[in-house]
């Protein structure tokens, strides 16, 4: 069973990188996307390598996804589901960003949430991933972000 978990795992995860590469390939303004397909050909490299030693028999298989693994993975899954197909399109790239990282902060923060000291630090560390976010990709990488609600 975990071998084939694992088979599966990674050929689901090497599908999901053709398809962005594909996606980053073919979409225009050209310049927009030349950092997603440099970032999709590596994905894709990784993925594909991973899913042939699967396919191999050559990767070290741990004991599967246990119930309790899937609980813990659970909150990161959705919001990070929210945010790519519903948060992302209407709230704007920055601000969808923003807020999800908030959420997943405080879903895996092991911090009490019942000390304001740990609501300051989560907040605190929130904005400065946005401020080095914006700052590597409009500002140092000059990467096309998308637009929306705010910037």
């Amino acid at each position: 069973m975990n071998i084939l978990q694992h088979k599966l795992s990674s050929g689901f995860v090497a599908c999901i990188a053709i398809i962005v590469c594909y996606i980053s390939f073919t979409r225009q303004p050209t310049d927009a996307y030349l950092f997603p397909r440099v970032i999709s050909v590596f994905f894709l490299g990784l993925a594909l390598w991973t899913f042939i030693k699967a396919l191999l028999g050559l990767s070290k298989v741990g004991n599967g996804l246990s119930l309790t693994m899937f609980k813990n993975m659970f909150p990161g899954i959705l919001i990070s589901s929210i945010y790519l197909f519903i948060a992302a399109k209407s709230l704007g790239f920055y601000t969808a960003t923003t807020i999800a990282f908030f959420l997943l902060l405080i879903s895996y923060d092991p911090a009490p949430h019942t000390n304001l000291n740990s609501w300051t630090k989560r907040i605190i560390i929130t904005a400065c991933f946005i401020a080095i976010m914006y700052t590597l990709f409009a500002k140092i990488l000059v990467v096309y972000t998308p637009r929306g609600m705010f910037i």
